[in-house]
Formats: structure tokens, sequence, C-alpha cells
């Protein structure tokens, strides 16, 4: 009875021996300096995640790992991509994390005013977007900041843009101002397009937007600049020089100093605040702007005011 007893004991310090040392393996935190994205590639095998913990530091043992993985049945569960590890970690919480899918998400940024050309390079760029891409037609990609995760595929992100800027297009044309010389909605994104490119300053947008709407109105020509850069190089590539009156001779749909109205397409993909002074412009007087010298513009009603904003302008470009 006594040696049962003693085996009894023996047997109870061991298993509570062998319960503190495989919790002090699957719950005790690893020390992670700064935030690791790890990756977990398609294919990988158990063994295979095992190591690539063990070579970013993140377990001591890859056996420890395997075993924790196997024994709460987390390996078919494991997703492949890049996960993100930021602050201390234990082998349990590692194990969760990338059995839960959570995979770290990448961000593309894609600035107003970019022509169909310029989205196309972000995008060929990015190395670690995959495959090629239908571009949307020139304008019909909303300039923001996608998220995705490596390998994903540029069609995907091509399509967000596209889906983001129907939606942002059509909630601008539905609750746009009831007065707007705009046919449709497609007139509101080519007005908002020559906004973006006329001017960077965000609280100038609505009056820029107010000239050409009032001169839409009287059926003036916009004679607008962007648009005829477009005419001179059709969206795909940088013009690199001023413009001649060579240029403004050239006989496009795009000539806004020849033809009247708003050029046949965007000239660029306009951002959200663009496409809302086009659908919101402000009430105002002026038929001019003019570069004021400071970044914006100076705007006037007559031709004879802008004429004297022009003659300041040329006295601080000297």
């Amino acid at each position: 009875m006594k040696k049962l007893l003693l085996l009894l004991s023996i047997i109870g310090v061991a298993a509570a021996f062998l319960y503190v040392f495989c919790n002090s393996i699957v719950y005790t935190p690893q020390k992670v300096a700064e935030p690791l994205v790890i990756q977990v590639k398609r294919g990988d095998s158990l063994t295979a995640i095992a190591a690539m913990l063990r070579q970013n530091g993140l377990v001591d043992k890859e056996a420890y790992f395997v075993w924790y993985a196997k024994f709460n049945k987390l390996y078919p569960r494991i997703k492949a991509g890049e996960y993100l590890v930021e602050g201390d970690i234990s082998l349990a919480q590692l194990a969760d994390l990338l059995a839960s899918g959570k995979v770290y998400l990448r961000k593309i940024t894609f600035a107003e005013g970019l022509t169909a050309r310029e989205i196309a390079e972000i995008l060929y760029a990015n190395d670690m977007l995959d495959g090629d891409f239908e571009m949307p037609k020139e304008g019909y990609f909303l300039p923001e900041t996608y998220t995705f995760s490596r390998g994903e595929s540029r069609q995907k992100i091509a399509e967000q843009g596209q889906a983001a800027m129907q939606k942002t297009l059509q909630q601008a044309w539905d609750e746009r101002d009831a007065d707007l010389p705009l046919k449709n909605k497609e007139e509101l994104l080519i007005l908002a397009s020559v906004v973006e490119k006329e001017t960077g300053v965000a609280t100038e947008r609505p009056q820029v937007a107010s000239v050409f709407v009032n001169r839409l109105r009287k059926g003036m020509l916009l004679q607008t600049d962007p648009t005829v850069i477009y005419a001179v190089t059709k969206g795909e590539r940088d013009l690199g020089r001023a413009l001649t009156y060579r240029d403004l001779a050239i006989d496009s749909p795009y000539n806004t100093y020849k033809y009247e109205g708003l050029p046949p397409a965007p000239i660029c993909s306009p951002g959200k605040a663009a496409i809302m002074a086009a659908a919101h412009p402000d009430k105002t007087p002026y038929l001019y702007f003019v570069a004021s010298g400071n970044g914006g513009h100076n705007f006037a009603r007559t031709l004879a005011e802008h004429n004297d904003n022009v003659r300041k302008w040329r006295a601080l470009n000297k």
C-alpha cells in the first residue's frame, strides 16, 4: 500500500511538473521588439510553418509549435497569407492568430487627379499585387486608399476603385443642386475632373466650379488649360512644358478654347471633394479666374477685372 501511494505521489508530481512545463511553453509570451510581418505561403506544411516561426524568433523549438497545432487540430485551419505580430506573443496566441484568417492588410493610395495611365503605373509598380487588369475608363476610378492582402489581384483593386466611383458619383448626382446645367451624372464627373485639375486648394473648388457652371449657363467657352493639355497628351504622358498658342488651336473636342461646352469625357479621376464641388458649386457672379501667385486664384466678374488680375500675376512672375 505504501508503495502504491508512493508511486501515485511520484506520478502526481510528474504530472504537475509536466503541466507546468507545458503551460510555460504554450503560454509564456515571446519577446517581440518591433512589429513583424510573417508569411504563411500557400501549401506550406506544418513543419515549414514552424521553421518560419523559429527563423523569425517567435518560437524556441519548432517541435513545440507542431505538437500544439496538431493536439488542438489547428493545422487545417491555418490560412495562407501575411500576419502582423505586434508586441509579445505566446505560442498559443500565435497559433490562434494563424488560424484566425485575419491576414495583414497592406495599403495602396491613389491621389486625386491621376489619369488612367498614372493609376495603372501605381498598380503595376506594387509588387505585392498580382496579375494584369482591365482599367476602368478615364475618370471612373475613385482616388482613395485601398487595402489588400499580399498576392491579391490588381483586377480586384481596379474593380473596387470603379465601384467606389460609381457609388460616390450616384450619391452626388442624387443630392446635386437642382439648377445645374448638367444633363446626367457623366457630365457631373466631367466637370469634377476639370475642377480637380484646375486647383489643388480645397476651399477653392466650389468657386472654380461656379465659374464653369456660370459659363455653361451663358453658353461661353470654358477656356480651361487642363482640357487642352489632355487634348495634346491624350492622358498618356506628361506635357512637360507650358502650353503654346499652337496648342490652344488644336482641333480636338477636348479643346475648350475651340469647342463650346464640356469636353466629351473626364480628363482625370477626381476626388470626392471635387465631385461634391461640382454638385454644389458656390453661388457667385464669377466668370474668370487666374493664378494669384500664392498657390490659389483670383476670381473676377468681368473681363476688365480679369485682365487686371492677369497683369498682377504677370508682374509677380517676371
